[in-house]
């Protein structure tokens, strides 16, 4: 419809319109998550938490609608309430590396990084290839001492993508 291609094109307050315009003639949790979307994209990330919120009471195992409300809530640092929606996404979809990858970051984010160690490794587990998750463990690695498990990571940060910033890490650190 209307709103679907707005949002392709750009037009994010465009398609928030349409959207209002078809939630108010058939409240469902499609037009809620599609306007949360165009929302965020225009940085309005408490409209876009409210309708993600919407389309989460019509359908409460909505995994896309928890993961993107997880993403809004880092948007304004809300990191606690960022990991309870990533923690319902792996709930609904234990395989989805990213959440269990953003989980680690809101958690290395409050410095529990014993707990961000364990998503990341959740992460890499499986995506082998998340050279991301490698280098944040072996950040959240060196914060809690362990400098040798740290380069352990960043070696293969470095061998899954060398333009990363682990060949400095690397250097500098090991």
């Amino acid at each position: 419809n209307r709103a679907y291609e707005k949002a392709e094109k750009g037009d994010h307050y465009g398609a928030i319109s349409d959207f209002t315009k078809a939630i108010e003639i058939n409240p469902s949790e499609g037009a809620y998550y599609n306007r949360g979307i165009s929302k965020y994209e225009i940085k309005d990330y408490y409209g876009a938490i409210s309708d993600y919120t919407k389309a989460i009471e019509i359908s409460p195992n909505l995994e896309s609608a928890y993961y993107n409300r997880g993403i809004a809530k880092t948007a304004l640092k809300d990191h606690y309430g960022a990991i309870s929606d990533y923690t319902k996404t792996i709930e609904i979809n234990p395989k989805k590396d990213q959440a269990y990858y953003n989980r680690g970051n809101r958690k290395f984010s409050i410095k529990d990084y014993y707990g961000a160690i364990s998503d990341y490794t959740k992460a890499i587990e499986i995506n082998p290839k998340k050279f991301k998750a490698y280098a944040n463990r072996g950040i959240a690695k060196e914060e809690i001492g362990d400098l040798k498990g740290a380069c352990s990571d960043w070696r293969q940060t470095e061998s899954l993508s060398p333009n990363s910033p682990a060949a400095k890490w690397l250097r500098d650190e090991c």
